[in-house]
């Protein structure tokens, strides 16, 4: 017994769900249906933001909003002049979501539960009669006569339309690439850093802004590190491995970061510490810091230069005072390996760009297939970008359908 619906979404996340809901209001008379492939409808949103769900940034000006995403800069400018941030709020606040605006710029339902997202998105799928049938892993996928078929493990179905919103999903891939299209290797895009360096050792939760870069590779960026019981975590490490995600797969995450601890050049901080010697000439160095920095952290410096923590400012010799400012300005870590971020398994990888229009989402390969949110080669820095990259596709799509 085959189904028949005039538009099939495969896969039952947020790109699917929104580009569903989009698609049933422009198109009431339609028959539509979710085909997801495990027990249960939006497990990543339900997780995403510490269970929070992180929907989207405060940033309104579309080609400010690409620079949040190290693959799909260039192509989603378009779509982001036709459905940015301020649509998602009024999009969510029209079916009864309002969002808040934390101090970072992130933006989360004011509930403070990815369970309102939930709720709003079954309520409106239930709402415009879209069936959600759950348990169907795509098995075939294959075009006839303008008409699609698509075989389930225990179904077969038809449609004149297929969205794909299947995020990293190898097996759609491969699909994909039977019908002709080209996909990118997925490698992870955000990630932590593992390191062996003693020097972390028990400062784990320490924070500070930083600048760091990769020795050998134009990749740097600046932000708050935080220091694991592991590595090194926090926005300027996810930023790093967003925009190397690609370079730093071809090093097996074995590589070596810089880290400039005060934003500062060596000699301006030698000549802080030149002043500061000057100044506190009978004061404890341990005790007596030239620089905001946490008090472990800055014994931790001092010992790691290879300073009696006992000695005064005015004992400090040339070679030390050199030590001190290599550290603090350019000090060296070797990284061993990388952690997934939290919950976040975002890649890098997916539908080449390059074959599809931007303007439609619809396949330049395979007329009547479209596609939204992370099966594209697109990614983003973590802080609700992602996400805006699923609503304003499946947006996109469902006017173009």
């Amino acid at each position: 017994m085959t189904k028949t619906y005039d538009v099939i979404l495969i896969g039952g996340g947020a790109a699917g769900f929104f580009a569903g809901i989009n698609i049933a209001e422009k198109n009431p008379d339609w028959s539509i249906a979710i085909l997801e492939r495990g027990k249960e409808v939006l497990t990543k949103v339900k997780i995403s933001g510490g269970g929070r769900c992180n929907v989207t940034h405060a940033c309104f000006v579309p080609n400010e909003l690409t620079q949040f995403y190290p693959r799909g800069q260039k192509e989603l400018r378009g779509p982001f002049h036709q459905f940015c941030s301020g649509d998602t709020i009024e999009w969510f606040e029209q079916r009864g979501v309002p969002l808040k605006i934390e101090e970072d710029g992130r933006m989360f339902p004011e509930s403070n539960s990815s369970e309102t997202i939930i709720n709003c998105f079954l309520a409106q799928a239930k709402k415009n009669n879209i069936e959600i049938l759950k348990q169907q892993t795509v098995k075939g996928l294959s075009q006839k006569d303008n008409i699609w078929h698509i075989q389930t493990q225990n179904e077969n179905y038809t449609t004149h339309k297929v969205v794909l919103t299947t995020g990293s999903n190898a097996n759609v891939w491969e699909l994909m690439a039977a019908l002709g299209h080209t996909i990118i290797p997925p490698v992870p895009s955000l990630f932590t850093l593992n390191t062996k360096d003693p020097f972390i050792k028990d400062l784990a939760g320490i924070s500070m802004p930083v600048s760091v870069s990769v020795n050998g590779l134009k990749l740097s960026t600046q932000g708050p590190l935080l220091i694991t019981h592991w590595g090194f975590s926090g926005p300027a490490i996810l930023k790093l491995s967003a925009w190397g995600a690609r370079l730093l797969a071809e090093k097996n995450y074995q590589f070596t970061i810089r880290i400039n601890w005060l934003n500062q050049n060596s000699e301006d901080v030698l000549e802080q510490i030149a002043q500061h010697k000057s100044d506190y000439p009978k004061k404890n160095i341990l005790n007596q810091k030239p620089f905001d920095i946490p008090n472990r952290l800055w014994e931790r410096f001092v010992l790691t230069g290879s300073i009696n923590p006992a000695k005064k400012w005015a004992d400090l010799s040339k070679n030390e005072s050199n030590a001190l400012a290599s550290l603090l300005a350019s000090q060296e870590i070797e990284i061993t390996s990388k952690s997934t971020f939290k919950d976040e398994f975002v890649t890098a990888g997916g539908i080449d760009l390059k074959e599809v229009n931007f303007k439609t989402m619809e396949s330049k390969i395979c007329p009547n297939l479209y596609f939204a949110g992370e099966t594209l080669n697109i990614d983003a820095v973590t802080g609700g970008f992602n996400f805006q990259n699923a609503w304003t596709t499946g947006y996109i799509l469902s006017q173009n359908i």
